[in-house]
């Protein structure tokens, strides 16, 4: 157990014959206790300050450890911001790509059903005008027919007829 003060100011020497100078001693023994106590009170300020920064250490130190916990937390959250972007654009890229195949499948097929349609009409079109070319050859040697040049020829009495008419009445 380590001295106090008080243990030094309490103690007490023997005397014996051609002993020390007792004032001496004791002045001495006083000038001890004083730096004793200067010692003993720096040292509780220094255990005082070692204890504050020993807390900020402890307190710094859960600082640290919260930053480095929220440092890989943040690090982890980037990366499953990342992995799900990357997983999110794939899905977009396939569903793009498929709608891209499908509208082509779509135009290609309506440019199939329209050329179909095309090759109809242009069957169409030929009856149309190999008929068309038909009735006109026909109307044509109708009026080339000599039958016209002869009901031009022809002649009506009208006298006659009114008297027809007259007598059916």
């Amino acid at each position: 157990m380590p001295l106090t003060p008080l243990d030094i100011h309490k103690k007490e020497f023997g005397r014996s014959f051609r002993g020390y100078d007792e004032d001496e001693v004791n002045d001495f023994l006083n000038q001890i206790i004083k730096d004793y106590e200067l010692i003993i009170r720096e040292k509780k300020e220094l255990e005082a300050q070692l204890a504050g920064q020993t807390e900020r250490l402890s307190y710094f130190s859960n600082i640290e450890e919260t930053l480095n916990k929220s440092i890989v937390i943040a690090q982890e959250t980037a990366e499953d911001v990342k992995r799900n972007a990357l997983k999110e654009s794939k899905l977009l890229i396939r569903e793009a790509e498929k709608n891209a195949d499908r509208i082509v499948e779509e135009s290609l097929s309506k440019a199939r059903r329209i050329a179909v349609e095309i090759e109809e009409l242009k069957k169409q079109s030929k009856v149309f005008r190999t008929r068309f070319k038909m009735l006109m050859e026909a109307q044509l040697d109708l009026l080339n027919n000599d039958d016209w040049d002869t009901l031009l020829e022809f002649e009506v009495d009208t006298d006659e007829l009114e008297q027809l008419s007259d007598d059916v009445k």
